[in-house]
């Protein structure tokens, strides 16, 4: 076993677009990643360090609105040291989406259920998080031991924050920061949601997908300075995960130049706060095992 300090990738996707088929991926401008990832092609495009430490296991996050993808990457960690939990999806409106979260817990690789998600951001309604079907399947959720992954843009925070406000016993993890607008220079109304949904301690944070908010040709670190300060005031680094959004990543530059920027980013922070946001934080919300945490970093 190598003693290269890892660090865990806490927002990894796959997908097979023979097996399954990704609609959102017929946008334009996606053409890059418009054909199969899967965890070994990870593994052979994530080859640079983040302050000494190398990729050793992933969390891995749904795509579609499918229970079967949910089956199918519950059986991919089964079988896949790098992965090391998963993000998966069951249908928060159903009266039956308690039975359908115990389905997958007692299933093949169900152990490494520890959250779900839904596509939030795509939701026109402003108050979807407040449905209270909704509510009634984040209960179930919360009652499971599990997490819920927040999908939302940034206009949509105010929706998180209620949804903290009135489920407090959910543990609760923001995507991608809530995607601020690098690229419009616009962070202000952003921020004070943010800084809104931060007080509320069952919150973490994902330092994922600010690439894909920015200028996807001409992002540079002192880009995304500005929302790492306000996300390292506004969280602490205890409550703040690295993840890469691969491989979405790729349409602006890739793991290995995220990478190099997160390291600098890291630069002012101590050793144990650079730990708590490539290791600590993502392991002790997704419940991530001492065998996962210290899987075979990636050459």
């Amino acid at each position: 076993m190598s003693d290269t300090p890892h660090l865990v990738d806490a927002h990894h996707h796959v997908w097979d677009l023979d097996h399954r088929s990704q609609p959102w991926l017929e946008e334009p401008g996606l053409e890059p990643i418009r054909r199969a990832f899967a965890p070994e092609d990870l593994r052979t495009s994530a080859t640079r360090s983040i302050a000494g430490r190398r990729l050793g296991s992933t969390v891995v996050v749904q795509c579609v609105t499918s229970v079967s993808e949910t089956r199918e990457l519950l059986a991919l960690a089964d079988e896949n040291p790098l992965i090391g939990a998963v993000v998966g999806w069951a249908d928060p409106t159903s009266p039956a989406v308690g039975d359908v979260l115990d389905e997958l817990l007692a299933g093949p690789g169900g152990r490494y259920l520890r959250a779900v998600r839904h596509l939030v951001q795509g939701e026109s309604d402003p108050k979807w998080l407040q449905r209270p079907d909704v509510e009634q399947g984040l209960r179930a959720t919360a009652e499971r031991g599990l997490g819920y992954d927040v999908l939302v843009r940034s206009h949509q925070l105010p929706q998180a924050v209620r949804l903290a406000e009135r489920l407090p016993d959910l543990p609760l993890v923001l995507d991608h920061a809530g995607k601020p607008p690098i690229a419009q220079h616009a962070l202000d109304d952003w921020e004070r949601d943010l800084r809104r949904l931060a007080a509320h301690s069952q919150v973490r944070c994902k330092v994922s997908g600010l690439v894909t908010e920015a200028d996807h040709e001409k992002w540079t670190v002192d880009d995304l300075r500005p929302v790492w300060n306000i996300l390292l005031s506004a969280f602490g680094p205890d409550r703040l995960m690295f993840g890469s959004d691969w491989p979405v990543c790729v349409l602006a530059g890739g793991w290995n130049r995220w990478a190099a920027a997160v390291e600098e980013l890291l630069a002012d922070c101590s050793a144990d706060e650079t730990e708590a946001v490539l290791v600590g934080t993502a392991s002790d919300f997704y419940r991530l095992s001492p065998d996962t945490e210290e899987g075979t970093p990636c050459s």
